[in-house]
């Protein structure tokens, strides 16, 4: 599970998003660092970010025994998450989205599993400009796409988080052949 912070966030911030649930839920949680004060994609296109995620899931693949892979991110973490996921679903198995502004991928392929959630009282990315008009778009692309929407703010409640992880360890666990 790749996790990205928002934007002025830390690693740590991106990893804070799932690590109370990891151990429970048996996640391998990476985490890391923009080269700027948001991914490299909202400020000027692919390029750094990229290349250190990259390297990051080959080492982890050369390492750990990694049975699917899923992005998550906050706010513009999970703009980028979208559209790395998107660009890259021939990878990337799901994609757990909490409040994105937007989804840009270069191109598409594979059709990775999303996981959107965004409050309804959100004041730097507003729901009604956001997720409630990208989530049709990505519907209608025919992207499986599960909504949550919540009474909050611009933040993951726990009960969003754990309602997230359950959903993607349920999903993944339907897939696994019997």
């Amino acid at each position: 599970m790749l996790l990205l912070h928002g934007a002025g966030g830390s690693a740590r911030q991106g990893l804070d998003l799932l690590l109370p649930l990891a151990d429970a839920y048996r996640l391998l949680l990476l985490a890391p660092q923009a080269s700027a004060s948001t991914w490299d994609l909202i400020a000027e296109g692919y390029g750094p970010d990229v290349a250190r995620i990259d390297a990051l899931l080959t080492g982890t693949f050369a390492a750990y025994p990694v049975d699917g892979v899923a992005l998550g991110g906050f706010s513009d973490g999970a703009s980028y998450a979208l559209s790395l996921g998107l660009t890259n679903g021939d990878l990337v198995d799901a994609v757990l989205a909490f409040s994105p502004g937007f989804a840009a991928p270069l191109v598409t392929r594979g059709r990775p599993r999303l996981f959107v959630s965004h409050g309804t009282d959100d004041r730097v990315l507003p729901v009604d400009m956001c997720s409630r008009r990208l989530v049709p778009r990505l519907h209608a692309l025919g992207y499986p796409a599960e909504y949550a929407e919540f009474t909050g703010g611009h933040e993951v409640p726990a009960e969003i988080r754990q309602r997230a992880v359950d959903w993607l360890v349920g999903a993944a666990h339907r897939r696994t052949p019997t």
